[in-house]
This record gives structure tokens, C-alpha cells and sequence, in this order.
């Protein structure tokens, strides 16, 4: 008798577990991108970026907060950039991409940012890159650009 008792306790059991509401796989799990180790950010990985752009040395080296020197240590040793250096060279890496998309090619974005174009909260020159602001202020004005919000 106790064996039935168990028995249909358990079929009931698994019966209210399988018409219960079931939660929904969320599907931003599987769009997650691999952010690249910051920790293991090389010149050569620089290297790559700065080879798409055409800015000097020594506007990488403001852009990145680092001296010329340190950039030029770095490239004779590939050593790795500090966190927050990396952090910077792949935001404007980002910046890149989109001022690419928005205008057309790499030349013509690093021409319209050289050109120290304005908008509404001021001007925008190379100088805005040395900041995570500033490139903020940068992908501001292209969306408006690309939504054709010239002001």
C-alpha cells in the first residue's frame, strides 16, 4: 500500500512540475560579445588599430595619456598597455568603426573631426578623443549626422 501511496505521489508530483509555467530562455545570453582581456592588451594589438588611423604619435600618445617615449618602449618590447590605456585604445577603436560607417572612410572622419566641427554643446576637435567625454560627444554628434541633426 505504500509503495502505490509513493507511487502516485510522485506521478503527481512530476505532473504539476511538467504543466507548470516555464520560464523563457532569455535570448541576450546568447548575444553577448568576448570583450578582449584587457589585462592582455599588446602593441601589436595597437598596432592593429593604429595602422586603420591616420594620427601621429605623438596625438596617440594624448589620446592615450602614455608619453612617446612609453609608446616607443612599448613597441620595441611589445609590452602590454595598463588596463585603462587599452581601455582607450579600444574605445576609439570603436569610434572609428562608426565615424567609418557615418561618413564613409576612415580619412574623411579624422578630416571632419580635424576640421573642429560644432555642435550644440560646442566644439569638437582631435582633442576630444583624449577623454571617454569627449568621445562621447564624438558618437553624439555622428548619430546626428546620420539621422541628418547637422546643429
Amino acid at each position: 500500500m505504500k509503495k502505490t501511496k509513493t507511487k502516485q505521489a510522485a506521478a503527481k508530483l512530476a505532473e504539476s512540475a511538467s504543466s507548470g509555467v516555464n520560464e523563457p530562455f532569455p535570448v541576450y545570453f546568447k548575444t553577448i560579445k568576448v570583450i578582449p582581456s584587457l589585462k592582455d592588451f599588446t602593441y601589436n594589438e595597437f598596432k592593429k588599430i593604429a595602422d586603420k588611423i591616420p594620427f601621429t604619435q605623438s596625438e596617440w600618445a594624448a589620446m592615450l595619456h602614455v608619453s612617446e617615449r612609453t609608446l616607443q618602449r612599448y613597441a620595441k618590447s611589445n609590452g602590454s598597455f595598463a588596463p585603462i590605456n587599452a581601455e582607450r585604445a579600444l574605445q576609439i577603436d570603436t569610434l572609428i568603426k562608426r565615424g567609418k560607417e557615418v561618413l564613409g572612410t576612415v580619412d574623411k572622419f579624422c578630416n571632419w573631426l580635424r576640421s573642429n566641427p560644432s555642435m550644440l554643446e560646442g566644439q569638437l576637435s582631435l582633442e576630444s578623443l583624449n577623454t571617454a567625454q569627449g568621445i562621447n560627444m564624438v558618437l553624439i554628434q555622428l548619430g546626428r549626422i546620420e539621422h541628418g541633426i547637422l546643429a
